[in-house]
């Protein structure tokens, strides 16, 4: 697992100071990522890689808006990896994804 921890910073960035704009994009996230991480998981379980991929690249712009950098890099490579029906990102995928939610929800 990368060490890098969620944060607010490119929020920050975007939104000026408003704590709002801030609010309602983190609310956004917060709505959004369960049904694309279960969608993701059950792609996985059925195979479907090419469409893991896809929810894979949907998650991966909510990892850059958390200020995950290095691992924005591993899940770049692992949608495409997945295109080739590579899982070895799996747990890492799953790990960050379990990291953002516990972020997103205490925010």
């Amino acid at each position: 697992m990368i060490n890098e921890a969620p944060n607010n910073s490119y929020i920050r960035s975007l939104s000026g100071g408003d704590e709002s704009f801030e609010k309602q994009l983190m609310t956004l996230i917060k709505k959004e990522m369960p049904d694309e991480r279960k969608a993701y998981e059950n792609c996985i379980v059925n195979k479907n890689y090419e469409e893991a991929s896809q929810y894979v690249h949907k998650l991966r712009h909510k990892i850059s808006i958390l200020g995950l950098s290095k691992s924005y890099e591993v899940a770049t490579d692992y949608e495409e990896e997945l295109l080739n029906d590579n899982t070895s990102k799996h747990e890492f995928f799953i790990q960050l994804l379990d990291k953002m939610e516990d972020y997103v929800n205490n925010y």
